[in-house]
Parts: C-alpha cells; structure tokens; sequence
C-alpha cells in the first residue's frame, strides 16, 4: 500500500472536502479522487459517502482511521531508521519547547549522550502546537513542551515546571508598572490566563512575545518591565540591568513530555524523559 493513498485518506478525513485536500497536498482534486478511489478498490469498500451534503466517512472508513495513523507513523519511523542508518543502532528525533532550550538543552542532551551512546539525536526547536503536530504525524518521536493537546494517538505527563519572575529596567514596584512601559509574556494559553488574572490592567501592553530571548531583546534596547525565565531574572539582577519588581509573584509553567502512545513504555524514550525531569527538579 502506498504512503501517500494513506496520506491523502488521513487529510481528507480533517478536510470532508476533495478540493481542500487537494490544496493543501498541492495536487490535482482528480488525482485526490483517483488515490480514495485506488484505496476503496483494495477494501471493496466505499471509505467516504460523497453527497449534495459534503464528503462523509462510512462506517468503513472510521474503522481505517486509527489503521491509518499507525501506519503512517510506522512509515515514519522506518523511513528515518533507514536514512539514519549507520554508526548509530537508533536514531530519535525530539522536539523541545523554544523557552527551555537556552537553560536546558546543553547539558540534557549530554547526558543523553552519556546514558545512551548508541543513540543519535536530532533535536528541534520549536513551539507546542507545531510540536503536536509533528508528533501526531510521525515526524517526531518525543516533545517536550508547555502546552499538550491530547490528541488520541498522543500520551501526555507532567514533568516539572519552570518560573517566571516579572523583573524591570524602570521601577522596583508593581503599582508603577504602567502598561506602555510593559512587554507582555504569551509563553502558552495557560501562563497567558494566570497572567491575565493577576495583572488585568498590563493584558493590552502594545507589544508581546512567546520566547524569552526576543522579551529580553526588546527590555535591552526598549527597557520596561516583563516576565521572563528565572534564571535569566537572577542574571538581570546580578549585572544590575534590571530589578526585581516587588509585588508581582512568579508565575509558574508546567512542562510536559509528549510521546506516541505506542512508544510511551519504551526504554529509550523513558530515559530521555527522566534526565529531563531530573534537571527541572534540580
């Protein structure tokens, strides 16, 4: 069975729609048609109910669909094993939340090294939703990151959480934060809501960002006040370019490890996933 007939199958079930599956594989709507119909005559069984009222999956095609994601994830996983193939027994591709990435990702991945040689690594940078994604699609095997969203392939858990310290360039106090001197943190829907409910007044700040390295960029040439990771508050506050603001808790971000529900007990993705949490703990 070819990948790109599952492939198709699996994007037309998001779309319902020939001509936006098509648009979004960058192909023709026939040759769409052509690759459901190729996969139908192997069943000898309609997938999709094609009416007036949209593009339906049968009973048939719902039965598929979790047949379908675990094939293509296995695709995903052998096409890897075998382009990776070399000085190395496996190969993991692993995604890390942009914020832990500065504090964490050094001396995780040595440790990594360390505990398993025989393993190669590829690690990507990038934010939740992206990693999600990447995950449901096979095109990664482990994320860590702040914000899950339980999809039914996907095994989510808590790991740890990191902190975050307002600190300001300006003021000492909270009462003298004044919205058009503020830069406010977005790191996840969660920090945004608990942010949000602790300082109302400083949620229509005219300019935001979700990483720390472009929140510290902006408070160096623009000064003001924001949220960032602690350890880099301690480092602000030890040069003398900011201060802590008094008044304004930290507020914590909880960390996830993300991982196929098919891989959630295996070794090596175990172990990745406790040095980790080890290091958030320390």
């Amino acid at each position: 069975m070819q990948i790109v007939l599952i492939e198709t199958f699996l994007d037309l079930m998001e779309t319902r729609n020939f001509n936006r599956t098509a648009e979004r594989l960058n192909i023709t709507q026939s040759t769409v048609t052509h690759r459901i119909n190729a996969l139908e005559a192997m069943f000898a069984r309609k997938l999709f109910a094609r009416n007036k009222g949209g593009t339906q999956p049968t009973a048939a095609g719902l039965r598929f669909l979790d047949h379908a994601k675990a094939l293509q994830h296995q695709w995903h996983e052998a096409t890897r094993a075998v382009e990776t193939a070399g000085a190395y027994e496996r190969s993991m591709r692993i995604g890390l939340q942009h914020d832990l990435a500065a504090h964490y990702a050094g001396d995780w991945l040595a440790a990594v090294r360390k505990e398993l040689p025989a393993t190669s690594i590829y690690l990507e940078v990038d934010y939740s939703s992206q990693m999600n994604r990447d995950l449901g699609a096979g095109d990664l095997d482990l994320a860590i990151l702040f914000t899950p969203h339980y999809l039914p392939d996907l095994h989510y858990e808590r790991i740890g959480e990191v902190h975050y310290e307002m600190v300001s360039s300006r003021v000492t106090r909270i009462e003298d934060v004044k919205p058009e001197d503020y830069i406010q943190a977005v790191y996840s829907p969660a920090f945004d809501r608990l942010h949000r409910q602790a300082h109302p007044a400083l949620s229509t700040a005219p300019i935001a960002s979700g990483e720390t390295t472009a929140i510290l960029a902006l408070m160096q040439k623009l000064g003001g006040a924001a949220f960032v990771m602690a350890a880099d508050a301690k480092r602000l506050l030890r040069t003398g370019a900011a201060s802590r603001v008094a008044g304004a808790e930290p507020i914590a971000q909880a960390v996830y490890a993300a991982v196929n529900v098919r891989t959630r007990h295996a070794h090596q993705h175990r172990r990745i996933i406790a040095i980790l949490q080890a290091l958030l703990a320390a």
